[in-house]
């Protein structure tokens, strides 16, 4: 059979894969000169029998070939030597049970388990090679991105690999070991992207959130303020915040912060009413007694008659919101208040302590100057009749 298996294959056309398959075949040849294969021919039909039946129930041809294997065996058996002792029959026979038994339990190794050794090494150094490409990666990262990074590395790794692995069959168990180890580690940068997410969003939250309230408590009320603040923080959780928590967070973002829009828009009118009648008191006192300047007083008496009264003729200050004159006092009061060149939020303290040393300056140095206003003063009486002031 081994013979008739390994005949030169005819090749008259000159085909070069017929000589390959022929070569082939050749040094196969050489191997099979050694080989003790025997065959026996089919001793009876009844096989389950066969150890019941004597030597002349059973076809003469097996009972020839029998008696050759056994000269055939006898001519090139030899003891077995275990640790430099020959073994006799019943230890030989023992021996074999206990090289049987490892064999069944895999304490020794076949051609499966060492090509399943290989490839086990092989598989380990790709696992590493996925996990390093992956590690390079700065989470967190948007979901499609991390899948495409994941898909990018994983095909790099499962190439590396067919490039490297041993066998057919044990490399298909292997290419399976290993696609399920990618995917575990897959899920682990799975969860550190959501986690690493989820901190960051909350802290951007965290921090639009204080800003929000901060807001809400400025010494001098500016929508305009608000709303750069409002949209700067907006933009920046926008453009910070990425990841799976995003969706999220987003959600939470818009309801806070339109809640903190509605909270300011709520007392944005209040509080500058307050502060419009403490300002004209304010520039009353100032005009009339340390600047003494008529119509910085006028002015100011104008503004302090008009939302004192506006309110008690309609019965609340709310109705004065709607009137035309407010909306202008409000435009001019957020020129004033906030710009891109000046937050008066931010400097009015600065600003009031040095216009309070001018006054001072003013008030002690200023008439030795000799200066005279444009626009009208109260009389100082200098130089002229001290008649006294009645009501």
């Amino acid at each position: 059979m081994v013979n008739e298996a390994l005949q030169h294959v005819p090749n008259s056309d000159g085909n070069k894969n017929i000589d390959q398959v022929n070569q082939i075949r050749d040094s196969l040849a050489i191997m099979g000169d050694n080989s003790t294969a025997f065959s026996l021919p089919q001793p009876h039909l009844q096989r389950t029998k066969l150890c019941d039946m004597k030597d002349g129930e059973l076809d003469p041809m097996y009972v020839k070939k029998r008696e050759q294997l056994k000269e055939l065996v006898a001519s090139f058996i030899r003891p077995k030597i275990v640790q430099g002792k020959s073994l006799n029959g019943k230890e030989f026979v023992a021996f074999l049970e206990q090289i049987l038994e490892a064999l069944n339990k895999g304490e020794i190794p076949t051609t499966g388990s060492l090509v399943e050794v290989f490839n086990k090494g092989i598989l380990e150094r790709c696992l590493k090679l996925y996990s390093e490409m992956m590690a390079k990666l700065h989470l967190p990262l948007p979901e499609k991105s991390l899948q495409n990074v994941h898909e990018s590395s994983k095909g790099e790794t499962m190439k590396s690999f067919d490039e490297q692995h041993f066998g057919r069959h044990h490399a298909k168990k292997s290419v399976m070991q290993l696609d399920e180890e990618i995917e575990k580690v897959y899920k682990n940068f799975i969860l550190a992207n959501e986690y690493k997410s989820a901190k960051l969003c909350e802290a951007l939250y965290t921090r639009c959130e204080d800003r929000m309230d901060q807001l809400q408590v400025l010494r001098l009320p500016s929508m305009a303020k608000f709303n750069a603040g409002f949209l700067q923080c907006n933009q920046s959780f926008e453009r910070e915040c990425v990841g799976p928590s995003k969706e999220n967070y987003e959600n939470r973002m818009i309801k806070m912060m339109g809640k903190s829009k509605s909270s300011f828009i709520k007392e944005y009118n209040h509080r500058l009413f307050n502060w419009l009648v403490a300002f004209s008191l304010v520039m009353v006192v100032l005009g009339r007694f340390i600047i003494k300047f008529i119509l910085i007083e006028i002015g100011a008496w104008i503004l302090f008659i008009f939302l004192e009264t506006y309110t008690r003729m309609f019965w609340s200050a709310e109705s004065l919101y709607y009137n035309p004159v407010w909306h202008f006092i409000v435009a001019t009061w957020e020129t004033l208040v906030y710009s891109p060149i000046l937050d008066l939020d931010r400097w009015a303290l600065p600003l009031g302590f040095v216009a309070a040393i001018l006054v001072v300056y003013w008030r002690c140095y200023g008439g030795r100057t000799g200066s005279r206003w444009l626009l009208p003063l109260y009389n100082n009486h200098k130089g002229g009749t001290n008649r006294p002031r009645t009501d």
